[in-house]
C-alpha cells in the first residue's frame, strides 16, 4: 500500500530550493560589492543544475529500475527548473543577455522552461478533465471511433427517411452534421476547456427540430446522443494530442539547450585558463 507524502515532505523540496536561491543570491550580490566574479560559481550551479534536470528524462527510460517514486522525481524536476530560472538570472545579471551566442542560449532556455510548465499544467489538468467526460478513449481508437460514429449517425438518417418519407433531417444533416462527424473538431476550445462542440450541437438540434414532425423526433434524439458521443471523443482527441505532442518541442530544444550549455562551458573554462 502506498502513502501520500506528508504535507512537511511536500515542502522540503521547495524550501530547500529557496534556500540555495537565497544564498547564490547573498553570494552575487556580496561578490559584486567587491568587485569580484560571481558568474563561475553561479554558472557552475546553473550547469549542474540542468545535467541533473535530464535525470527525469534516464527515470522514465529506467523505471523498471527501483530508483524511487514517479511523483517524487517529477516534483524534482519542477522545483528544480524554477531554481533553474533565478540561478539563470543570477548567472547573467539581466532577463535578456547581451551577444549573440548569449541570446541563443537564452531563447532556448525560456522555450524550454515556458514548455515544462506548459507540459507540467496539462499534465495535472487534463486527465481529471477526461475522466469527467465517464468514457476512456484511447488515442490510436479515436480514428475508428469517429467512424462508427458517423456510420451510426448515416443509419440513422437513412432510417428516419424510409419510416418517415421526409428529407428535412436528411438535408439538414448532409448541410452541417456531416461536417462535424468526419474528424474531430473544435480543437482550441476542448484544448481551453470550453464548450463550443456541445454548445454548437445543441444549437443545430434545435434549430432543425422546429422542421420536424413528430415521427421524425425520435430519429433527432438518436442523433443527438451520437453528437453527445462525438463531443467527448473532440475533448479525448484535444487533450491526449497535446499531452503525447508538447514533448516533441520540449525534449529536441532541450537537448540543443544541453549541447550548447556544455560548449559554453567549455570554452569559459578554456578561456579562463
Amino acid at each position: 500500500m502506498t502513502t501520500r507524502p506528508s504535507r512537511v515532505g511536500q515542502l522540503a523540496l521547495p524550501a530547500l530550493a529557496v534556500v540555495v536561491a537565497v544564498a547564490l543570491g547573498g553570494y552575487a550580490y556580496r561578490a559584486a560589492q567587491d568587485l569580484g566574479d560571481p558568474h563561475f560559481l553561479t554558472g557552475y550551479v546553473l550547469f549542474g543544475l540542468m545535467l541533473g534536470l535530464v535525470l527525469l528524462r534516464g527515470r522514465k527510460a529506467l523505471s523498471v529500475v527501483p530508483l524511487g517514486r514517479a511523483a517524487f522525481w517529477l516534483r524534482v524536476h519542477v522545483v528544480g527548473g524554477f531554481l533553474g530560472v533565478i540561478v539563470f538570472w543570477l548567472h547573467t545579471g539581466a532577463l535578456w543577455p547581451i551577444g549573440l551566442y548569449e541570446q541563443l542560449i537564452a531563447g532556448l532556455f525560456y522555450f524550454v522552461s515556458a514548455s515544462g510548465i506548459f507540459g507540467y499544467v496539462v499534465q495535472r489538468a487534463y486527465p481529471s478533465r477526461l475522466t469527467q467526460t465517464g468514457r476512456e478513449i484511447i488515442y490510436e481508437r479515436i480514428p475508428a471511433a469517429i467512424a462508427e460514429l458517423r456510420d451510426a449517425a448515416e443509419d440513422v438518417i437513412l432510417e428516419c427517411g424510409e419510416k418517415t418519407g421526409s428529407d428535412t433531417l436528411a438535408k439538414y444533416y448532409v448541410e452541417t452534421f456531416e461536417w462535424f462527424f468526419r474528424q474531430p473538431r473544435f480543437f482550441a476550445s476542448n484544448a481551453v476547456g470550453a464548450a463550443r462542440g456541445a454548445h454548437w450541437t445543441r444549437h443545430h438540434c434545435g434549430t432543425v427540430a422546429r422542421y420536424l414532425s413528430s415521427a421524425e423526433e425520435p430519429y433527432l434524439d438518436k442523433l443527438a446522443d451520437l453528437l453527445a458521443a462525438k463531443v467527448v471523443i473532440d475533448t479525448h482527441y484535444a487533450a491526449q494530442r497535446i499531452m503525447k505532442t508538447w514533448l516533441w518541442g520540449h525534449v529536441p530544444a532541450s537537448m540543443a539547450l544541453i549541447v550548447l550549455a556544455i560548449w559554453h562551458f567549455l570554452a569559459v573554462n578554456a578561456y579562463a585558463l
